[in-house]
């Protein structure tokens, strides 16, 4: 075994994975090439058609997470990329496990060009960006769209989209769609019963019960991945509370997570536990599961992102017309109104700080941003992307309309949080176990509460571990 295979499956034992560890860069060197600088990075001349210094020849390298979007849409942007330079061979996979594929070409200083860092095998960002191991995307900001003339890329992007990938003031990760989070529905079912999605709480309860004497389960969610019932929860309180809620999450400010507001949310989501209104079994599914047992009518309201009714395609029965809904508000004191909905930009991309073609990574994104781009994974994969504009006139899917019309009703009031970007292992491991005792009925709203708190806590006081500071 030589010295690079030791390597290699040290990095498996995960030094990527925490914060401290180092990129163990002196191994990173790779043999010369003369089409390359000193740097190991492939450059070509910036001029008005190639703003970023492309080299036309160069090769991409790309890795796709293939989870809920598949990978058809990358392989139609890197036909796009192809048409504009020829001579560049592009290499293309995908997988399931991108931490387990790609962190030992990480600690090997050889990682791809472009990743797809998304998955529960993700590499954890943190680590990544407190080892300088992502390139800053500024540049790509600052350069002109490929098809909207006059614009930036910045210019063409929906609010918030650079702010969910930036670190420190720092744009390092591109995330591509425009997720809306709320509580689905089927509209045809509601139809059919006579049912009306319930605006307030109380008005909530009532319908669940309503649910449950026709013998449906009013509620179903991931067993396996608890932690999307934490997206409801903490959105009620948000709602409540106003949008501070989230950033003192966000900051790790003491005791954010029993806030008031947290409170009153933790105690009106216990009462769904509570009268079981969830679905029997819940807590045993995974979330294609649960969201299969959604689709065949046994429960009535599921909780997720706009990425739903792609990843359901092909169990939905026809004309069941899934619908987003807000979350119900708690009552008339809430500081935000009942369309607010949690509208953010998501699935990561990155260009690896190493990576050969950093400026062939930073124009596949251009690519990615172009309106056309934009348009063709909207339509391959029913979801919105973070370039505004791009679905007019397009023929959208009844799910991905509601989408639109939710996130359109919520207007300035739409509110995220970040702390899921910032610390992963939080939302990852340490809510979604609070969350797993909470909604199987195993714990109450203070001890739900108090896990979470404790979590956000120890992620507080680990000095490995590197903060980050959202503005108020």
């Amino acid at each position: 075994m030589n010295r690079r295979d030791i390597l290699r499956r040290s990095a498996a034992a995960g030094l990527l994975a925490t914060p401290a560890a180092g990129l163990l860069s002196g191994c990173a060197m790779s043999d010369g090439d003369d089409k390359k600088s000193d740097s190991g990075a492939y450059k070509g001349t910036k001029s008005e058609q190639n703003p970023l210094g492309v080299k036309e020849d160069a090769p991409l390298e790309v890795v796709i997470f293939n989870g809920g979007f598949g990978e058809e849409y990358a392989k139609a942007h890197e036909a796009m990329y192809k048409e504009k330079y020829p001579k560049a061979e592009i290499k293309h996979s995908a997988t399931q496990e991108i931490n387990k594929t790609l962190q030992p070409r990480f600690v090997d200083g050889t990682p791809p060009d472009v990743v797809n860092n998304s998955g529960a095998g993700q590499i954890d960002f943190n680590g990544l960006v407190s080892q300088n191991a992502i390139a800053d995307l500024t540049e790509l900001l600052d350069a002109p769209s490929l098809d909207q003339p006059g614009k930036k890329v910045r210019d063409t992007l929906l609010p918030g989209a650079v702010e969910v990938g930036s670190y420190d003031g720092r744009f390092l990760v591109l995330n591509y769609t425009y997720t809306a989070y709320g509580i689905w529905y089927s509209t045809k079912t509601f139809t059919q019963r006579n049912w009306q999605y319930a605006k307030t709480w109380d008005e909530h309860i009532a319908l669940c019960r309503q649910i449950k004497a026709a013998g449906i389960a009013p509620w179903t969610y991931a067993g396996k991945h608890p932690r999307y019932m934490s997206w409801p929860l903490i959105a009620t309180a948000i709602k409540f509370g106003g949008p501070s809620v989230a950033t003192a999450i966000d900051n790790l400010e003491p005791n954010a997570w029993k806030s008031d507001a947290m409170k009153a949310a933790a105690d009106a989501w216990y009462q769904i536990v509570k009268d079981k209104f969830i679905l029997d079994g819940s807590p045993g599914l995974d979330h294609v599961q649960s969201q299969t047992a959604w689709c065949q009518g046994k429960a009535a309201f599921i909780s997720c992102g706009s990425w739903l009714e792609n990843e359901q395609a092909k169990v939905t029965p026809a004309g069941f017309d899934m619908t987003i809904a807000p979350t119900p508000s708690l009552g008339s004191g809430d500081k935000l109104p009942f369309e607010a909905i949690r509208g953010t930009a998501g699935e990561p991309f990155m260009v690896p700080a190493k990576a050969k073609n950093v400026a062939g990574g930073l124009e596949y994104f251009r690519v990615m941003l172009s309106k056309k781009g934009a348009q063709d994974f909207t339509k391959k994969v029913a979801s919105l992307s973070v370039v505004a504009g791009a679905t007019d006139g397009a023929q959208l899917p009844y799910g991905l309309t509601t989408v639109v019309k939710a996130l359109e009703a919520s207007g300035s009031n739409g509110f995220n949080w970040v702390y899921n970007n910032y610390y992963r292992k939080l939302e990852r491991e340490l809510v979604d176990a609070a969350c797993g005792e909470f909604f199987s009925g195993r714990s109450t709203p203070a001890e739900f509460l108090d896990a979470c708190q404790k979590g956000a806590d120890s992620i507080a006081q680990d000095s490995s571990i590197k903060k980050y500071k959202r503005a108020a």
